[in-house]
């Protein structure tokens, strides 16, 4: 793999980049509805350092083999040559609910607290009656409940998305932090925010999000005035965001995404 960086890099895939990285040779992966990042951040990983990576596209297609990003996320052209289509609203949950069978489901949320706790329900104080509906939570209330490790992307970090509080759980996150998982007995939960501003995890104890980096030419100050709620920040700075390679970025625009649908996420 060439490693030389990209001079010319955009955030869109910088965050594909990021995601990437944490995803393992050995890994099963999945994604949901409108996920563009996560669904070229699989396959980049497949294509450089995890191609035994195990993507089940759209809770549908094993080890789906696109020829290109698709205009959405959750219909057949992005499963296409699939080894194996998966009954999604029975055979999916049963293979899911059962052992450690995919381990990592990447997941987008309207509403994010420091705790993790993820909203994609409803904005307001009465559910009923709220000022947003939003899509709903289809598969996260049971991702963030069967110990699946979380993974969060946000491509607009601002104060409205990550709050003090969500208006709904739609997926439990670390809950009231601490322990509080634990104590209900659920394993699993968030590890990871990747937003256009900065990558964020969770400490170890607090459960509390804090800062791991800053992508370049953005400030400690700038991330903190865009997040609802105070961040734990060790230390006085935080180191930057590795920048993608100039073979990723090559991959990303000219073999996985050359339509750039991942482009549709940043409302541009």
């Amino acid at each position: 793999m060439n490693d030389e960086l990209s001079i010319d890099w955009t955030v869109d895939e910088l965050m594909i980049t990021s995601l990437s990285a944490t995803l393992d040779n050995d890994d099963q992966a999945c994604n949901g509805m409108a996920s563009f990042i996560p669904v070229i951040a699989f396959q980049l990983a497949r294509l450089t350092h995890a191609p035994d990576l195990v993507w089940v596209a759209s809770a549908v297609g094993v080890d789906a083999r696109p020829e290109r990003v698709p205009a959405s996320t959750l219909e057949a052209p992005l499963w296409r040559d699939s080894v194996m289509y998966l009954e999604q609203y029975s055979t999916f949950w049963d293979i899911v609910l059962k052992g450690s069978w995919l381990q990592k489901f990447c997941v987008g949320a309207a509403q994010l607290d420091r705790y993790g706790n993820g909203n994609n329900s409803v904005i307001g104080d009465d559910y009923h009656r709220p000022k947003v509906r939003l899509p709903g939570t289809a598969g996260l209330g049971d991702m963030g409940s069967i110990g699946k490790r979380l993974f969060f992307w946000n491509p607009n970090h601002n104060p409205r998305s990550f709050v003090e509080k969500v208006d709904f759980v739609s997926c439990a996150g670390w809950l009231g932090g601490g322990d509080e998982r634990e104590q209900l007995g659920l394993t699993g939960g968030p590890e990871l925010v990747i937003t256009n501003l900065c990558v964020m995890d969770f400490h170890p104890e607090t459960k509390h999000m804090r800062l791991k980096s800053v992508h370049p030419g953005v400030t400690v100050e700038e991330v903190q005035e865009a997040t609802g709620f105070e961040l734990l920040i060790e230390g006085s700075s935080a180191p930057e965001t590795v920048v993608p390679t100039v073979e990723q970025v090559g991959l990303i625009r000219d073999v996985i995404d050359p339509d750039g649908m991942r482009l549709r996420e940043f409302g541009r």
